[in-house]
């Protein structure tokens, strides 16, 4: 029997005074929109500024600029995430119209962003200064790249203030507000990356430009927060609510750390345990499928502010239809796009920068496999952090880190190169992907027989799919532009039904089916966000 497709509007938590119903799902389609925008704008930009980049920079300066980009990843964790967890508080308390309450949320974010500055500048200043060592650097490229990571260190520590906008507009579920601005934003600051290549500044000079973008953006986040978010404004805290907030800021402390290991780590490993020339190989060949993760990362995170609110009011049965669904939408994207990437990643890869640039096909699947892996991981992770609980979560992350990189890094070490990289990473985060699913299934009362019992018949047409991919691309090759384009098309095309009604019994048919036509009406201007 088909259970009815449940109402994305909820009220507020118990006890606060109930804000007035809003139509989520209208505004989760438009924070899904605006992040698509974003995002599509980004994968244009980044479509074009890399290959400059790559020749500007050359090899070596390339790889080292993508490991420089990771490192920072997790040097952002230094700085106590208090925008994360800024971002997730006021999702959780959305139904609330306690003003001032937030407002002391937002006084905790700024006190514990100061705090964390005397343990960011020390961590900053040591990774420039041994980072070049690390990366066998000739002598002429050590004070460049010092350079370059000192100018991003103090990104980092701009980012920890200037982020706070962005936070209230996203926890309020608002982000819809920014749709085509922040398009515009990263349209600038790819040219001014271009800017700083043609011009000879080497690294130091495209990491100016990032600092020059981000002030850029939160001066443009500032001014629609003003616009839109009528509490807006900053109260003092007292000495418990910062600390409550310093304790939530420390785990999502310690998941940024966790995450980043898992996400970014890989590259990190090769560049210290191989050479910075193998891992412009692994970030190019690797860029398809990078899309991948965070296209769908940006449609998760336009949807969670709302699904907070329903977590925060207890509200467990249509939280766990959401998330369902989200699951499901999901599974769609992978699959489909890990097909067409099997088929035609070489051929992209060869047009875009050359041939010499691909990993090969075992590789290409490999990373095929880790992305379709950290999407599930990452859907489930975001939900997690809308309970504000994220105790398990980083105990089992840390875990699931710690085997990645070890086993990563013995694998690569004994000559397996790419190969051996994504084996390690693909075993450590299989602890996530049993343990995640159990810790939501605890919050959401979702038996986890159930999930597995669930997830089978999705695996099953995965495999099938990828299977066809591979050998499909084993064999076929393009070598136009327009060609590649024709062919990406038709694979949707024909993968995207089989998907849908191979994977999907009837009920997540009907499930998935009923959500379009009510993101549909959203777009023919039926109700109000």
């Amino acid at each position: 029997m088909t259970s009815p497709v449940p109402s994305w509007n909820g009220s507020g938590p118990v006890g606060a005074e109930p804000a007035p119903k809003r139509d989520l799902t209208k505004r989760a389609s438009l924070n899904a929109l605006a992040a698509a925008i974003e995002y599509g704008t980004r994968l244009v930009v980044g479509f074009v500024v890399n290959p400059i980049l790559v020749s500007g920079l050359g090899g070596f300066a390339y790889g080292v600029w993508q490991v420089l980009g990771r490192l920072m990843g997790y040097m952002s964790a230094a700085g106590g995430r208090p925008s994360q967890a800024l971002k997730w508080s006021i999702a959780n308390r959305q139904a609330s119209t306690d003003a001032d309450e937030k407002r002391r949320q937002v006084g905790s974010s700024l006190i514990v962003a100061t705090l964390f500055l005397p343990i960011l500048f020390p961590i900053g200043l040591g990774i420039a200064w041994f980072v070049p060592g690390w990366l066998d650097s000739p002598p002429e490229m050590v004070w460049p790249i010092r350079a370059a990571t000192g100018i991003l260190v103090a990104n980092l520590v701009l980012l920890n203030f200037l982020a706070v906008p962005r936070s209230i507009l996203e926890g309020e579920n608002l982000g819809y507000k920014r749709m085509g601005i922040s398009a515009v934003l990263a349209i600038v600051g790819g040219g001014l990356m271009v800017l700083a290549v043609r011009t000879g500044t080497g690294l130091p000079g495209v990491a100016l430009a990032m600092v020059v973008a981000t002030v850029l953006t939160a001066v443009t986040y500032l001014f629609i927060v003003r616009a839109y978010v009528p509490w807006f404004g900053l109260r003092r805290p007292s000495r418990g609510e910062v600390r409550a907030f310093l304790g939530l800021s420390g785990w999502f402390l310690g998941w940024r750390l966790v995450i980043k290991a898992l996400r970014t780590g890989d590259v990190v490993v090769l560049g210290i345990a191989d050479s910075a020339e193998l891992v412009s190989v692994y970030a190019l060949t690797r860029y398809v499928p990078e899309t991948l993760i965070t296209f769908v990362a940006m449609l998760v995170m336009g949807v969670a502010p709302g699904l907070g609110g329903l977590i925060g009011s207890g509200e467990k049965k249509k939280s766990a239809a959401v998330r369902a669904d989200l699951m499901s939408f999901a599974w769609i994207l992978v699959t489909v796009a890990g097909a067409g990437i099997l088929l035609w990643n070489r051929s992209f890869v060869g047009l875009w920068v050359g041939p010499e640039f691909y990993a090969g096909d075992i590789a290409n699947l490999l990373i095929v496999i880790l992305v379709a892996q950290f999407v599930f991981v990452r859907t489930d992770a975001n939900i997690i952090d809308l309970t504000l609980d994220l105790r398990n979560k980083v105990f089992v992350g840390v875990l699931a880190g710690v085997v990645s990189v070890g086993l990563s890094t013995a694998f690569v070490l004994a000559g397996g190169g790419i190969i051996g990289l994504c084996a390690g990473f693909l075993i450590g985060r299989g602890i996530l992907t049993f343990a995640y699913p159990a810790i939501v299934g605890r919050a959401l009362d979702i038996q986890f027989t159930g999930q597995v019992g669930g997830a089978m018949r999705p695996a099953v047409v995965t495999a099938l799919l990828f299977g066809l991919g591979l050998a499909g691309g084993r064999e076929v090759r393009v070598d136009t532009w327009l060609a590649l384009i024709g062919v990406s098309i038709a694979t949707v095309l024909v993968a995207g039904p089989i998907a849908f009604f191979a994977g999907l019994d009837r009920q997540g048919r009907n499930r998935i089916m009923a959500r379009v036509r009510r993101i549909s009406e959203t777009f023919q201007g039926k109700g109000s966000p």
